[in-house]
């Protein structure tokens, strides 16, 4: 097993995998102290290579590695990529490219939803891992053989496995499927971190527009801090404590230093100073300046029993075209064909509408119907009010 520890060693590696069609990448991160997540190890294999790569060595410069990340003659190929190039994205400011992305292959290929890489392993190996090291301190050296060998298995079993679905894939004719979801994988505004949008990932339960406006500030300031001292949120303040001073809106130290969430002597600290002028900043904007609160609006009444229709035709289909359902439709897709025959949903355009959409909206319509045969759900032509016999 070759383990990289210098700069010169990274480079020879690479220059010998820029050969390769493809390579395999994996990575071991850690980040319960951290905004940022701290890369510990990095796992990569070409056709005849393999090796782990120690971030964490002193006399180490990952140049080489992103270089080769860069590479748009080699395919990086990865299994649920979407942490592992939020930390690339975080270093260099780029993403892998071309890339593969396994579990979005398989569920293409009809291997369910979200995929794990064991289940992979098992399905299209026929091997089971050792996972005994799963939790492993990857920050921790040394490492043991045991626990290198275990992440690198993370690379060594994806070689067959991206190979079985990239075959897959393209004797499906599901190129264009794959890509369409890669899409937002490979995009660099899905890295892109905005404090001003920060306040999304709470959940806000009312409309006042004064709330609204001081907890888009104070959660935008939460970012920045976390950001600028390389903490979780949580470590600078919960997101109860958020919701308490967006209610209350603090003026002083001593209002701040009141509220049950806030710790003792935060509202006279330097953070307190700063948090006082960003609940200053809420109080102040103007309120047509504020993003309208998306609520869910009642489904019309009786669409109930069509919308369990729709959920038999997207397991039926989805098991027809050996395609995870969730890659077709959600629930709350199914709701808005449902009510609107122009809903803004994917099931409603490209290849989702050809497998799915346009035969919801004949069964939405009475032109279809759904029936039983050799225990397997068919839709059949409906007219005259009765199903046409196949």
């Amino acid at each position: 097993m070759q383990i990289v520890t210098k700069t010169r060693e990274l480079a020879a590696l690479t220059k010998a995998l820029a050969s390769d069609a493809y390579v395999t990448v994996d990575t071991e991160f850690i980040r319960d102290t951290t905004y940022w997540p701290k890369l510990c190890l990095i796992q990569i294999a070409g056709a005849e290579r393999e090796a782990i790569i120690d971030p964490l060595a002193k006399d180490l410069d990952l140049a080489p590695f992103f270089e080769l990340m860069a590479n748009g003659k080699v395919t990086k190929v990865f299994h649920a990529a979407r942490q592992d190039l939020e930390i690339f994205f975080h270093e260099t400011g780029a993403l892998p490219a071309p890339l593969f992305d396994t579990q979005i292959a398989a569920m293409v290929c009809g291997f369910g939803d979200q995929v794990g890489y064991e289940t992979l392993v098992r399905k299209v190996l026929d091997q089971t891992l050792d996972k005994t090291s799963r939790f492993t301190d990857w920050s921790r050296r040394p490492l043991s053989d045991k626990q290198l060998n275990y992440a690198l298995a993370d690379v060594t079993h994806l070689r067959p496995i991206y190979e079985a679905l990239h075959d897959q894939v393209e004797q499906q004719d599901r190129t264009p499927w794959l890509a369409e979801e890669l899409a937002v994988l490979t995009s660099a505004e899905t890295y892109q971190l905005h404090p001003e949008d920060a306040w999304k990932r709470l959940k806000v339960r009312t409309g006042n527009k004064r709330y609204l406006a001081v907890l888009i500030e104070i959660a935008a300031w939460r970012e920045r801090e976390a950001q600028t001292r390389d903490v979780p949120r949580n470590r600078v303040l919960k997101d109860d404590a958020l919701m308490e001073i967006a209610a209350h809106a603090p003026k002083s130290a001593e209002d701040l230093g009141a509220l049950r969430g806030v710790p003792n002597g935060f509202g006279r600290s330097a953070a307190g100073k700063t948090l006082l002028k960003a609940v200053a900043a809420g109080l102040a904007r103007d309120p047509q300046s504020l993003p309208r609160l998306k609520r869910g609006e009642p489904l019309p009444n009786g669409i109930g029993p069509l919308v369990e229709l729709f959920k038999v035709l997207l397991k039926a289909k989805s098991e027809e075209h050996q395609v995870a359902p969730r890659m077709i439709a959600t629930v709350a897709d199914l709701e808005k064909i449902a009510a609107d025959d122009k809903a803004d949903v994917p099931a409603l355009s490209g290849w989702r509408h050809e497998i799915f959409g346009s035969a919801a909206l004949e069964l939405k319509h009475g032109k279809m119907a759904l029936t039983i045969k050799k225990n397997k759900v068919k839709l059949i032509p409906f007219d005259g009010g009765r199903a046409a016999a196949e």
